[in-house]
């Protein structure tokens, strides 16, 4: 249908190239379609062929994006209205409010309070009754949005510990005055909570009015308060503040405004938590702790963490940097005291949308909850929600702190009974973390499979990259000859252009513009200049620069795009489920670099042994169809070079090899600056494109891609151990070749072994130590050699370990599903499993 529809819009664009003022067809409603005598598809502008009212059907809007929740005034651009007319504005179909039209008869809507995040489709009318004009807008994380329109809480510790001990006083926030164009302003409370509705099961979403701080307040930028303990309100304890215009009703929706960031509303809270903050976060500690024991056991359809901070940062299919803890930001890692850097797992679970976080120390290593109360804690709510979005647990923010971080500031902020939160976020460990493969295609342009066979394709046209059959994945690659300082082609391709697909998201195509990267959705260019991440159906993309995208599929693949000294390079990341199912110009992965050279009919042929020649054939035969192409032809010369002709260009030959003729200027400095691994890459680029610059980008982008093998290298775990009762534990990595030590406290001897090492098999050697008392020892020792006597010591132990200061027991789904006891913080093992050592 796809591929049908496509074919469709560019043969009615090439025949309406120059019609641009098309009577008699409209856009309205009709946004996207491709009409017989016009366009009001996006590339129509490109082509010039739009009917006559798409700039005012099919309106864009600025700014083009806005935090999910809401206030911001969307200017339409290109529709010219009346003064004090009417503009009804329609959200999803569903949300409905009145827009304003300026002095100047520009229209604008405001963003409404919404649960999710991505593109949101509106409509508007000039008469209340047709909503025939249709734009969208990004609705982002509020932690994603623009800080610049956020209302700023001035020393951000003293909210969150409001009192607590010794932690009173006024409390200030600030914000940008210009942004309210008002000379008065309301100060307003908002609360958030999920809810069951009457006569129905599921939750829901509510973030509501609560009362006023503060009304008809100068617009100044700042405001400050001595705030009061709360009796009408006391149970909401996760909010925002906003601030709007005096003119605005109380708690009005739909209306211009600034907000908060969500936050604990400690300042707020009723007058007991004052009198004892720490005994009354204890109690709601307690309750957390019966009220998670009768939710779904969520931990077992987590993915593992990373082993390494390298592959946390290489793995970029499946893990992203948590910005409440970036190592390129300083490292502020308030709820990870210890930790440098952490990530999240992009992806939610699939059952119950919750997410994984890890966190790294300054060695690099994986750091867990049994050591440190910094460790990598899982969330039952992903920090940035999960599709559908709008109902709990997978509003992006709201669900996380509600479910993860208000239980943490009431277990370990507020008062001192960590071990309890931890019982039910123990760090997963990485014993089951596997790495993805990687392959690469750079420079002139050369490839390097999955399976690390390196090889030079110089093809024109379009091609599969990676194709992926049975798990619906594409990644087509575009190539164009490489046009030199003077005006001439070479005789040599670079990539143009990457598009891809899997199953039914939206297809995402990454070109070179004027040496940049531009990024297409479904055909339309997608804007980067106000948000760097964008969440959008089955993807996610990913862009911090022009210079740098990165495309997120739902299986984990991860698409890198980057270009330097203008020569764009594509790494592809496949987790190891893609094994033996992929096909095309980055082989077949299976580990065996042999078998790379497969070709679309099935047969293999010899790397070893292959021409460049035979080689520019297997590429060749690696053509897309028209049919399957994902790529977008909204320009002339890309409908008369690419979507026209063959998707391989015949007629173009490529220079095979090129001799290094010692009169030749630029072989000196070549040979200087071409060498180690990537040196025969680097000589070709520069060659047949004679720019030691080319050369340099290509040896640069291969350096690049072999520092990213070595960053995704597997290494071995062999798992947490936990800290020996009445002991000490010397030590906290767990990988091959790691070393602990273990010594026991003062009237305590240690059974078992003093260390262990990891090894290369994922097992410890030594046996379990275990500090015991003296008389203990003597009696167990006393009775070596016998079977009673092996009994006999584990009834001691259990007895004596009865008679000591327990932490808090387990909780009983310790190993449901597998879920194996290293994950946990363990003291000591229970008695069932106690496993004493022979020798």
């Amino acid at each position: 249908m796809r591929a049908d529809l496509r074919e469709t819009f560019f043969l009615c664009g090439i025949f309406l190239m120059c019609s641009s003022e098309t009577a008699g067809q409209t856009c309205r409603r009709k946004c996207g379609d491709v009409l017989e005598e016009c366009s009001c598809h996006a590339t129509c502008v490109s082509l010039l062929n739009c009917c006559a009212d798409y700039n005012q059907s099919c309106f864009q809007v600025t700014p083009h994006s806005s935090s999910m929740l809401g206030g911001r005034a969307l200017r339409i651009l290109g529709l010219a209205l009346h003064p004090g007319g009417l503009l009804v504005c329609r959200f999803k179909d569903e949300i409905e409010h009145e827009g304003f039209i300026d002095a100047e008869g520009h229209g604008y809507c405001v963003s409404p309070l919404l649960y999710e995040t991505g593109w949101i489709a509106f409509t508007v009318s000039t008469d209340g009754i047709h909503f025939d004009r249709s734009g969208e807008f990004l609705s982002v994380n509020p932690s994603k949005a623009d800080p610049a329109f956020e209302v700023t809480l001035v020393n951000r510790t003293q909210w969150q510990y409001y009192g607590t001990l010794n932690v009173a006083g006024r409390l200030k926030m600030t914000w940008n005055s210009s942004l309210i164009g008002a000379e008065k302003v309301d100060i307003e409370l908002w609360g958030y909570r999920e809810f069951s509705g009457s006569g129905s099961y599921s939750l829901q979403a509510e973030l509501s009015y609560l009362h006023s701080l503060g009304r008809n307040l100068p617009n100044t930028g700042a405001f400050s308060f001595l705030p009061e303990p709360s009796k009408d309100f006391s149970d909401w304890e996760l909010g925002n503040i906003r601030i709007t215009a005096s003119s605005s009703s109380d708690g009005a929706r739909h209306v211009q405004g600034l907000w908060s960031g969500g936050h604990v509303l400690a300042w707020h809270l009723e007058q007991a938590f004052r009198d004892d903050s720490a005994a009354w976060a204890k109690t709601k500690c307690l309750q957390w702790d019966v009220l998670e024991k009768t939710l779904p056991f969520f931990l077992d359809e987590l993915i593992d963490c990373p082993c390494t901070l390298a592959q946390a940062r290489a793995d970029t299919g499946r893990f992203h940097t948590d910005y409440s803890c970036d190592i390129e930001r300083g490292s502020v890692c308030t709820y990870h005291p210890g930790s440098v850097h952490c990530v999240r797992a992009i992806q939610a679970s699939p059952k119950h949308g919750s997410g994984q976080q890890c966190c790294y120390d300054i060695t690099g290593s994986l750091v867990l909850t049994g050591d440190s109360m910094g460790g990598s804690t899982p969330d039952r709510a992903h920090d940035w929600g999960s599709p559908p979005y709008r109902e709990p647990p997978r509003v992006p923010g709201y669900s996380h702190w509600l479910y993860d971080v208000m239980s943490f500031y009431y277990c370990c902020l507020w008062s001192d009974h960590c071990h309890i939160y931890f019982n039910h976020r123990p760090s997963s460990g990485c014993r089951n973390y596997q790495p993805p493969r990687a392959g690469v295609v750079l420079g002139d342009p050369h490839f390097i499979t999955f399976d690390g066979l390196s090889y030079t394709f110089n093809g024109k046209g379009e091609f599969h990259l990676v194709s992926s059959p049975d798990r619906e994945l594409s990644v087509q690659a575009r190539t164009e000859p490489v046009k030199l300082k003077n005006g001439t082609l070479a005789k040599a391709t670079w990539l143009s252009s990457v598009a891809m697909q899997e199953k039914t998201s939206d297809v995402i195509e990454v070109r070179l513009a004027e040496g940049q990267l531009q990024v297409l959705k479904n055909q339309k260019v997608l804007p980067f200049t106000e948000q760097r991440w964008m969440d959008l159906q089955g993807v996610f993309v990913f862009g911090p620069c022009p210079q740098n995208v990165t495309v997120i599929f739902l299986s984990g693949v991860g698409v890198e795009v980057r270009v330097h000294e203008g020569a764009m390079a594509a790494t592809v990341l496949l987790p190891t489920e893609f094994t033996n199912r992929t096909q095309g110009l980055l082989g077949l992965m299976n580990s065996d670099p042999s078998d790379d050279l497969l070709t679309q009919r099935g047969e293999i042929i010899s790397s070893a042994d292959a021409t460049p020649e035979e080689i520019f054939t297997f590429g060749a035969g690696w053509n897309i169809s028209k049919k399957s192409s994902l790529f977008t032809y909204d320009s002339k010369y890309l409908l008369d070079t690419y979507y026209f002709p063959p998707s391989h260009d015949p007629a173009f030959v490529p220079a095979f090899a090129l001799p290094e003729r010692p009169d030749d200027p630029l072989v000196a400095d070549m040979l200087t600056m071409c060498f180690g691994e990537g040196a025969m890459f680097c000589k070709y680029d520069t060659l047949t494109t004679r720019s030691l610059a080319m050369g340099n980008a290509t040896l640069g982008a291969y350096q690049n891609h072999q520092a990213l093998m070595e960053a995704l290298e597997p290494v071995v775990s062999c798992g947490w151990l936990p800290t020996p009762r009445n002991g000490k534990k010397n030590g906290t990595h767990y990988l091959e070749g790691n070393t602990l030590s273990f010594l026991c406290n003062g009237g305590f001897m240690l059974y078992g072994s003093t260390e262990r090492t990891c090894l290369d098999d994922g097992t410890w050697t030594g046996e379990t130590p275990y500090c015991i008392t003296d008389n203990n020892v003597g009696f167990v020792l006393g009775a070596v050699g016998s079977l009673s006597a092996l009994l006999t010591m584990g009834v001691m132990v259990h007895l004596h370990n009865r008679k000591q200061n327990r932490l808090q027991p387990l909780f009983s789904k310790v190993k449901r599903d597998g879920y194996l006891a290293e994950k946990l913080e363990m003291c000591s093992p229970s008695p069932a499993a106690l496993h004493l050592p022979t020798r």
